[in-house]
C-alpha cells in the first residue's frame, strides 16, 4: 500500500499549497485525484513518488517509511515509482534520441538497455522513430516514449499526473489502455492526476475530488 500521512508540502513554508492531507492508494489499485489547475494535486503526486520532500507527513511504501526523496531515496523506494508527467517537453532532455529517453532509468541503475525496442512498441511508437529526437516528434510521440521510460523498470507504482491532458482522445485512449495492460499484468497500483472528472471515472477504480481530500 501507498500512504500519504497528514502531508502538508509546498515550496514557500510560509505558505504551503497542500496541508495535512491524506491518502491511501492499495497495491493494484487506480485512484483518481481530480481538482482544479493550481490547487495543489501536482504537488501532493511528486510528494507521492518522492520526487519532493513535504513540510511535514509521511509517505509509507508498504509499511516502510520513506527514508530520502529524489536521489536521496534508497535506489529500491526510488525505482518503485513510473512516473509520467503533463508536458513531455519539459521532462524530456531535447538531446537525446528517444531511444536513450526510454533507456535512461534502465543506464542510471546499471541494467541492461536490450529492451527499449519491445518498450516502444508496448507504447506504440515504431522502431523508426527511435533515432529522433524530442522536437523531431509529435507531442503524443514523446508523450509515449516518457510512458515506456515510466515503464523500464517495472515500477510497483504508476503516478500519471495529466498524463493526457495535451493529447488527443485516440492517443488518450491508447495510452490509458498501455497503462491499465501494465497493472493488469504486473499488479501495480497507480495514482492518476487529473481535471477531467469523467475521464478519471471511466478509468479509476474510485476516484477523490481535492475539494473532498482537503476537508477531512
Amino acid at each position: 500500500m501507498l500512504e500519504l500521512r497528514s502531508v502538508t508540502a509546498g515550496y514557500d513554508r510560509r505558505a504551503p499549497v497542500v496541508r495535512d492531507v491524506s491518502l491511501t492508494v492499495s497495491a493494484g489499485e487506480a485512484v483518481g485525484l481530480q481538482g482544479p489547475s493550481g490547487c495543489g494535486k501536482s504537488t501532493l503526486a511528486r510528494v507521492a513518488a518522492l520526487l519532493h520532500r513535504p513540510d511535514s507527513g509521511q509517505v509509507v511504501l508498504d509499511g516502510e517509511t520513506a527514508r530520502g526523496w529524489r536521489h536521496r531515496a534508497p535506489r529500491a523506494q526510488r525505482t518503485a515509482f513510473g512516473v509520467v508527467f503533463q508536458q513531455p517537453r519539459l521532462s524530456a532532455d531535447p538531446r537525446l534520441p528517444l531511444a536513450e529517453l526510454i533507456a535512461e532509468p534502465l543506464r542510471s541503475n546499471g541494467r541492461p538497455t536490450d529492451g527499449v525496442r519491445e518498450l516502444a512498441e508496448t507504447v506504440g511508437l515504431g522502431a523508426d522513430l527511435l533515432g529522433r529526437r524530442p522536437h523531431e516528434v509529435s507531442d503524443g510521440q514523446l508523450q509515449r516514449a516518457c510512458l515506456a521510460r515510466a515503464l523500464a523498470l517495472r515500477p510497483r507504482w504508476l503516478v500519471c499526473d495529466e498524463m493526457t491532458a495535451m493529447l488527443d482522445a485516440s492517443t488518450t485512449a491508447a495510452l490509458v489502455g498501455v497503462v491499465e495492460a501494465y497493472r493488469r499484468e504486473s499488479g501495480a497500483g497507480l495514482l492518476a492526476v487529473g481535471h477531467d472528472r469523467v475521464l478519471l471515472e471511466r478509468w479509476c477504480d474510485r476516484t477523490v475530488g481535492w475539494a473532498e481530500l482537503t476537508s477531512r
